[in-house]
């Protein structure tokens, strides 16, 4: 009988180690980081979980991995959408079971990411229609507001064409009272100068009582 190391591996060894590292490979963390949980649960250094993952424990959960890098996927891209909230398996199948839990459990995941996308995608839905509605509003405003433009630039251009002619007309207004102003004012000039040359050309002298005759 061949006799059994007392660092050797049990059984148990390799289920916490397979259990840790797949968790870890789940949350997108390394497994370096497994290794050395692993190495502080189980009193080995992580070099040595290390070299038995790889070397022996890590034959037996192909299919796990698998799943487990799978999960990683959908978790990063649901954190990349704002989704969170996927649950995560929290046993391992034990290698030679059949693996009905451990795909019962994919299967919640699967249905819960699902139904955190459906949710998402409804909130996109209802964001999308009031955006859509705040755009009919303000297109129906900015409308409107080309209708009030339009409609106090038709008034502008009719108050400046009634300017215009006000002016005109003030110009010609303006211009004829200054001609009746020159042409009375030649008149009254004309005037004077006619009664001065009537007051030189009257004559006076007194005759011989006394009393002022004119002389023509």
């Amino acid at each position: 009988m061949a006799a059994v190391r007392q660092d050797a591996w049990s059984a148990d060894d390799d289920l916490i180690l397979a259990e840790v590292t797949l968790r870890h490979i789940r949350e997108g963390s390394t497994q370096l980081a497994a290794f050395e949980e692993v190495g502080q649960r189980i009193a080995r250094t992580s070099a040595a979980c290390g070299f038995r993952w790889n070397s022996c424990v890590r034959k037996r959960y192909d299919e796990a991995i698998s799943i487990a890098k799978q999960q990683r996927q959908k978790r990063n891209y649901l954190k990349k959408q704002g989704i969170s909230g996927m649950s995560q398996p929290e046993r391992l199948p034990v290698p030679g079971e059949e693996p009905e839990s451990a795909k019962t459990e994919l299967l919640s995941a699967d249905s819960l990411s699902m139904e955190a996308v459906i949710r998402y995608l409804r909130q996109w839905k209802n964001t999308v229609q009031d955006l859509t509605r705040q755009v009919r509003t303000l297109d129906k405003e900015l409308k409107d507001k080309e209708e009030q433009l339009l409609n106090l630039r038709q008034s502008n251009d009719k108050l400046s064409k009634e300017v215009n002619e006000v002016q005109t007309d003030y110009q010609v207004v303006n211009d004829d009272y200054k001609a009746l102003i020159r042409i009375m004012d030649r008149a009254r000039r004309l005037a004077f100068l006619s009664e001065e040359t009537e007051d030189e050309k009257t004559r006076f002298k007194m005759d011989a009582n006394g009393n002022l005759e004119r002389i023509e």
